[in-house]
């Protein structure tokens, strides 16, 4: 059902522009502030980090610290977290997740979870993204990093 609220920007005689910020968040029905909001790019900077270091401390237990290993684990386990919880140990500890953009509670599942990492290790398509603040990896994964 739909509300003043929903029209309240058309009523006024303001409408979100294609492709801003608004317009991208509206489509996808996630909010502007408060929990679901898009994650700050300082929480998902410190939630990398926090998952690095961890997969680092894996990587030296198993793989003597080896390069291939490091990325190898942060991998697997970015991966695994993601697809069967919504989070990373990064992410829970900075109170943000990862939701599709068709769901908002649902589970993201290993495709998107595997598409998502992949492209997230190259770095490239991390530190690009669109007005509505995801990088290309979620823009391919089709998900979203959302406070919790």
């Amino acid at each position: 059902m739909a509300s003043r609220k929903d029209f309240s920007s058309w009523l006024g005689g303001q409408t979100p522009q294609e492709g801003s910020r608004e317009a991208a968040l509206r489509r996808y029905h996630i909010p502007e502030q408060g929990p679901g909001s898009p994650a700050p790019l300082g929480r998902r900077v410190i939630a990398l980090i926090i998952d690095w270091l961890v997969a680092s401390g894996i990587a030296w237990l198993l793989f003597n610290g080896h390069a291939l290993g490091q990325l190898g684990v942060f991998v697997g386990v970015t991966i695994i977290l993601v697809a069967t919880l919504g989070h990373t140990i990064g992410h829970r500890l900075c109170g943000i997740r990862v939701r599709t953009e068709h769901t908002a509670n649902g589970y993201v599942g290993f495709a998107a979870a595997i598409i998502r990492t992949l492209l997230l290790s190259l770095v490239i398509p991390a530190v690009v993204w669109d007005s509505s603040g995801r990088g290309l990896h979620d823009m391919a994964a089709r998900t979203f990093i959302v406070r919790r």
